[in-house]
């Protein structure tokens, strides 16, 4: 056959999506034929095929408009139906001269190609549907961590004031009632605080910033981490935190971060530990790598949460009044990645240890 062409045909269009052309028709993918003047119009609305072997001898068709229009003496057309039973289109082709088409082998290739369209049309389509859901659902995400990022910056400020209000009222002598309220304002102030800056940290790092620091050689860090202890004795008053530190030597390192680190660290074991068990702190230089560990007794993590333990949102069994977010130990080994060290957590019968590792100098 000289002329062969995949077409969409519709009520009111019939348009080339491919085609090959050895006797010069004159159609390339994208050309269109009036609909009415082709034998595919007749097809898309009976849902048959329809071949001739020769049009001049052919009863049906041989005073049919469209081969005296096109000048063609053979023709076979079939329907591309789609998966879902909706018409597309037709695989046809013509040519001038007469030709045995009406063959078990002729019909049965045709009616094979036309599936296999009909099964990569629906590849394509399912392809396209992926993509656009896909791109749509990425826009959302985007904008959603836009907005918690925003947001959090906001909230921020005035969780601040009110966390620095309530430490002003506590140092005011007055009545008791008052210094309880003000307590329970600090601890949940501070709570939100954290909470804040780890979602912060946590939409920066799904919009593609990550981690930021600013690594310098600090050679207060002892100060830094005795102040998160400070703070979180002042919200914990009536934990024991036994604390040994061997710090000789600058640590290059960004120390808000590693304070945050830390203060996730030993929010943590102040939580889940036993009330009258102390949690044990300790921080050291050795072989040119700064180790901070923080170890609490009570309850061993179970297996299925130790291989999750550092994922977002995973946030192992949780007690009554101990919800949040699932994300301080993400951000925490998120740190410790960026500073070219590990977080790691040995966790048995007896107590449970979480070990910062990263780099000295």
């Amino acid at each position: 056959m000289g002329f062969a062409a995949i077409a969409r045909v519709t009520e009111e269009r019939w348009i080339t999506c491919s085609v090959r052309d050895e006797i010069l028709f004159g159609l390339t993918p994208g050309s269109e034929l009036k609909v009415e003047t082709t034998i595919c119009h007749e097809i898309r609305q009976s849902g048959n095929p329809v071949i001739i072997d020769h049009v001049a001898l052919d009863e049906s068709f041989r005073k049919h408009h469209t081969p005296a229009m096109y000048g063609f003496q053979s023709y076979i057309s079939v329907p591309i139906i789609r998966k879902d039973g909706t018409f597309f289109g037709t695989l046809c082709a013509i040519d001038p001269q007469p030709h045995k088409l009406e063959t078990p082998e002729v019909t049965g290739m045709f009616t094979l190609f036309a599936d296999l369209i009909s099964f990569h049309l629906q590849g394509i389509e399912q392809l396209q549907a992926s993509e656009g859901k896909l791109a749509e659902e990425r826009k959302t995400a985007e904008l959603r961590d836009q907005f918690i990022a925003i947001l959090g910056h906001d909230l921020l400020n005035p969780v601040g004031a009110t966390l620095n209000a309530a430490q002003l009222l506590l140092r005011i002598p007055g009545d008791e009632r008052v210094a309880r309220m003000a307590a329970i304002i600090q601890n949940s102030s501070y709570r939100m605080k954290g909470l804040i800056e780890n979602i912060l940290d946590f939409a920066r790092g799904r919009m593609g910033e990550g981690i930021t620091l600013v690594l310098k050689a600090d050679e207060q860090l002892r100060v830094t981490l005795s102040h998160v202890i400070t703070e979180l004795r002042i919200i914990w008053p009536d934990a024991k935190i036994e604390v040994q530190m061997n710090l000789d030597s600058p640590v290059y390192c960004d120390n808000k971060r590693i304070a945050q680190l830390f203060s996730n660290l030993l929010a943590n074991a102040l939580t889940h530990g036993k009330k009258d068990a102390p949690v044990k702190v300790t921080a050291l230089i050795s072989d040119r790598e700064f180790i901070l560990t923080v170890t609490n007794n009570g309850k061993k993590i179970p297996e299925a949460a130790m291989s999750r333990l550092f994922q977002p949102f995973s946030r192992g069994e949780v007690k009554p009044g101990q919800q949040g977010l699932g994300l301080g130990l993400y951000i925490s080994s998120e740190i410790a990645a960026a500073h070219g060290g590990s977080l790691s957590v040995n966790s048995t019968d007896e107590e449970t240890s979480f070990t910062l590792r990263i780099p000295a100098n």
